[in-house]
């Protein structure tokens, strides 16, 4: 029997195996909370040190600079909820194609007093720099643009929308989990801050880090014994910075070449489906990523279509894991541009560096004959 082949690693990611033994080491030699003073607490403190000093060096930031927390979503409350907390007027910019995280988040500070100006995508998939500038006003607090879709893969131009914040002086915030493992950060010097997971990286769920430079003010969302400078409350979660840790050494040591595999099996894998099925499309006409694949399959119902795939073996995404169980609508594709009835026939395929050329040929026989099958079956209804 086939083993199941799964293209949805914009969601998640599989623990690697050097991350689960250094997880597993560090459980079974280490007892000590690192805020401790005597050995127990120093050694638990030295793995927490060294980690955070090896993702510091990955991102190009400065040690105190790095806040670990439970993931992308609490990364990016830290930073809006830090910059708005117990204010009731401001402006903030972001885009409706963001996440949830930012998206969401934004919508409850509005019920606050906060204003806020949606940007639109369009077709491209990302908020231009232009309309970034010309949304400024005086009272602009904050600038919350993610650096790549989690849904389509389409990169935004962050490096012009940072020196547009670092001339306005306005503080830029990047939701960087879809960028994490898919192609190399590199922090412009507008950025004020910037998160990202660890799920999307091979290490556990429930870890993540946020770059803050040491210059942004912010109100810590998470009180208590004053840890992670002041700026994230709370006993540090060691063993998932362990595991986050590792996860950046593979990260330094794969990417490179790990970026080449998956352009080229995600080029082999579009180019397959493109030419064998009718119609079928790629959503998002900006530069993307080399490991997503926003796919429209004309005709065909995108839940019955993911879940055929499940039953035939092969996990792919409706949209944001995060919303997706909701069964509503992409709304980062309906705010696009896209008619509904592409949306709802749009599936999300995500690759990882170690996705086989074997599983992406199996994949595309599997996909066409499941959108064949569906097809006859609609002309038969």
């Amino acid at each position: 029997m086939n083993k199941p082949i799964y293209l949805d690693h914009n969601a998640n990611t599989f623990v690697a195996p050097s991350v689960i033994e250094a997880v597993t080491d560090y459980m079974t030699d280490v007892v000590g909370n690192p805020s401790s003073i005597h050995q127990f607490g120093r050694n638990s403190k030295k793995y927490y040190t060294e980690s955070r000093d090896c993702i510091a060096k990955y991102l190009g930031v400065r040690p105190d600079e790095v806040i670990f927390t439970s993931g992308g979503t609490e990364g990016a409350n830290l930073v809006i909820r830090g910059i708005f907390n117990g204010h009731s007027s401001g402006h903030v910019i972001t885009s409706t194609a963001e996440h949830s995280c930012v998206y969401q988040t934004v919508k409850i500070l509005e019920k606050q007093g906060i204003e806020a100006t949606y940007l639109k995508p369009g077709l491209v998939g990302a908020p231009s720099p232009e309309d970034v500038k010309a949304a400024l006003r005086p009272d602009t607090r904050l600038i919350a643009i993610m650096s790549v879709n989690n849904e389509t893969g389409v990169k935004t131009d962050i490096a012009s929308i940072a020196a547009i914040a670092h001339a306005a002086g306005v503080p830029f915030f990047v939701d960087g989990v879809a960028q994490f493992g898919r192609e190399r950060i590199e922090i412009p010097a507008g950025v004020s801050a910037m998160s990202f997971s660890g799920q999307k990286v091979h290490a556990p769920l429930g870890i993540g880090v946020c770059f803050v430079r040491k210059s942004l003010k912010l109100t810590p969302h998470m009180t208590g014994g004053g840890h992670q400078f002041g700026r994230r409350a709370g006993t540090e979660n060691v063993p998932g910075i362990v595991g986050l840790a590792e996860a950046v050494s593979l990260l330094k040591d794969e990417l490179p070449e790990g970026l080449i595999r998956m352009r080229k099996l995600r080029d082999r894998f579009e180019g397959q489906i493109l030419s064998r099925i009718e119609g079928a499309a790629v959503n998002g006409e900006g530069e993307r990523v080399v490991n997503t694949s926003n796919l429209y399959f004309p005709g065909v119902d995108g839940e019955t279509m993911l879940q055929k795939l499940d039953l035939a073996g092969v996990a792919a995404s409706h949209g944001s894991a995060c919303s997706s169980g909701g069964l509503e609508p992409s709304r980062v594709l309906l705010e696009m541009g896209y008619p509904l009835s592409r949306v709802r026939s749009s599936l999300r395929f995500s690759l990882s560096r170690h996705t086989t050329e074997e599983e992406i040929d199996r994949a595309v026989d599997i996909i066409v004959k499941v959108v064949n099958e569906l097809v006859s079956l609609q002309r038969c209804s």
